[in-house]
């Protein structure tokens, strides 16, 4: 039986560490959050004392954390100096690029194989197993990489190596929010003039307005019934997260001198947003600001 050590059980990571117990895998669990451990082990988990015990005597180590200080600090602190040499790390955090880098050549440098593996699709993605990863890795640990994976995905895309994971995931979260925007913008204006939002999105759906942002998560409640905006922007894809990545995205464009006019606008009236206290809302919220609703 593989043995996983999965750590960070928040809101993407709990549904994914379950998805590979549910898989039969045997899952050892770390969080700071007991609550989240007393799930776990609900869930068949193991609950560890900490990150250093999860990662002894496994097969696979997956972290899902907060940022890239939080990826560094515990493969330096914690699995490095206590996994195996043979096992698997595989890092699904959303983080910058050059954390994703570092800790793949430290871990390199001591003998290990390492991936960045970032992920789309939400909470719901997460707990039902149907999460895409974009996957920075060697070519020939690819398909090591994807059969531990396999539990939590609907896709697995191997970007190129090292940090092409990260990069992936970011540049696809500026477009999701640029298009969310200019999705909320014009149910705004169809509003205004007088356009009923319902015949807008049966127009523009098969017209060439036509993006993922309209026809698959809506931001008008109604014309989607599975969107965040029929539950009150509830669940879903943060707004503070949104936020969080579209800040990754403009760092990697300050670096790199890439030019993203449109990626720093979504990233301001994001900033917005957030600021007036909805970073907890789906990122689609963003049509109620835009509608003078908040």
């Amino acid at each position: 039986m593989t043995r996983i050590a999965f750590i960070g059980l928040g809101n993407m990571g709990s549904g994914m560490a379950a998805n590979q117990a549910k898989a039969g895998r045997e899952v050892v669990a770390f969080d700071l959050s007991a609550e989240a451990l007393a799930r776990a082990k609900e869930q068949g988990m193991t609950p560890a004392a900490s990150a250093g015990e999860a990662v002894k005597d496994v097969d696979v180590v997956i972290t899902m954390l907060p940022a890239g200080q939080h990826v560094r600090d515990v493969y330096e602190q914690a699995i490095l100096p206590n996994a195996r040499k043979d096992a698997l790390l595989i890092d699904c955090s959303t983080v910058d690029v050059d954390s994703a880098r570092t800790v793949n050549r430290d871990a390199s440098m001591q003998g290990f194989r390492a991936a960045d593996a970032p992920v789309s699709g939400g909470t719901a993605a997460a707990q039902g197993g149907t999460l895409t990863f974009m996957v920075g890795c060697r070519e020939q640990d690819f398909a090591e990489v994807e059969d531990a994976l396999k539990p939590m995905a609907k896709a697995i895309i191997r970007a190129g190596d090292s940090g092409t994971g990260q990069a992936a995931k970011i540049c696809n979260n500026m477009l999701l929010g640029i298009s969310m925007i200019g999705t909320c913008e014009a149910f705004a204006l169809a509003e205004s003039l007088g356009l009923d939002a319902q015949k807008f999105f049966d127009i523009a759906s098969k017209a060439s307005g036509q993006c993922w942002s309209l026809t698959s998560y809506c931001p008008w409640p109604g014309p989607v019934p599975a969107a965040p905006s029929n539950r009150d922007y509830e669940g879903g894809f943060a707004a503070a997260m949104m936020l969080k990545d579209l800040k990754l995205a403009q760092e990697a464009a300050d670096s790199s001198g890439a030019p993203t006019p449109l990626g720093g606008a979504a990233e301001a009236l994001y900033e917005e947003l957030v600021g007036r206290g909805f970073g907890g809302k789906d990122f689609s919220f963003i049509l109620q600001m835009l509608r003078g609703r908040t």
